[in-house]
């Protein structure tokens, strides 16, 4: 059985000046799923997330959270159906970590759900390992631990959506699987999540549909054995990708073909 929808884009167009970043993308992110973002630098993905979430109105295409349209939204009540973690970590005033989490508690304030807010906000930060900086000033971390506290403002937003802007940079191998094993979690239990992701080997482990994007445009869409694929990779990054199962799990590994690159770089520059 497929999917329902929870945000739905059709036709999207985004213009800075005179340069066409997106350019008629379709994209639906469902619920139960995580949907990869990928593609090179400057292909449209921060750009679309931003359009998905409401933080950039497109100049032409459409886009409906739960059904329906996003202009149609009151925030706050689209601040309880969809949470958003963007690439920058800005906290304006020196907050303590703990009170930075439980800003994600904010849309539910005057609700019953009010009362939960202790037990979410420990929760939120135990998944994130950030529970030991509680006490800590925001803006005295390091990339990292700004980058898990902010994913724990998140998660304690409890929302039906998530929208995760490069979540694992900054983050060591442990902390960067914990988070995705948390984002596949969330899609488990229901959630709707879509993340964009540079490392392609975890948007292919942890993904069930990924989004190429190329110049803007969407080049492929599917699964991650359908859209990670060397050939289509190589021409769209313009670099020699090699694509390859993991001997024990099979497990899609996308790795640089560094003995290509090397020869064409020698065919170029003899």
């Amino acid at each position: 059985m497929t999917a329902t929808a929870a945000l739905r884009a059709r036709g999207v167009v985004v213009r800075f000046g005179a340069a066409t970043v997106l350019d008629g993308v379709d994209v639906d992110v469902r619920h139960g799923e995580v949907l990869a973002l990928v593609g090179p630098n400057g292909a449209g993905k921060s750009t679309l997330l931003a359009v998905l979430s409401g933080d950039l109105e497109p100049v032409e295409g459409t886009v409906e959270v739960l059904g329906t349209p996003l202009a149609d939204w009151r925030l706050r009540d689209l601040a309880r159906e969809r949470a958003v973690l963007t690439q920058e970590h800005h906290v304006s005033f020196p907050f303590p970590v703990a009170d930075v989490v439980r800003m994600g508690r904010s849309p539910w304030r005057g609700r019953a759900e009010e009362g939960l807010d202790d037990e979410v906000v420990a929760a939120a930060m135990a998944t994130t390992d950030v529970t030991h900086l509680a006490p800590r000033s925001f803006g005295a971390l390091s990339g990292g631990e700004k980058g898990r506290t902010s994913f724990a403002r998140v998660l304690a937003q409890a929302t039906g959506v998530l929208m995760l802007d490069e979540p694992t940079a900054a983050l060591d191998l442990g902390h960067q699987e914990a988070v995705l094993a948390r984002a596949r979690q969330a899609a488990d239990d229901g959630a709707a999540v879509v993340v964009v992701l540079h490392d392609l080997s975890l948007a292919a482990a942890w993904s069930d549909r990924a989004v190429l994007l190329q110049r803007g445009r969407v080049a492929a869409e599917g699964t991650p054995a359908e859209v990670f694929r060397g050939p289509l990779l190589s021409e769209v990054y313009d670099h020699p990708v090699e694509v390859l199962p993991h001997p024990a799990t099979g497990d899609l590994l996308v790795l640089a073909d560094r003995h290509a690159g090397r020869s064409t770089t020698q065919k170029v520059n003899p």
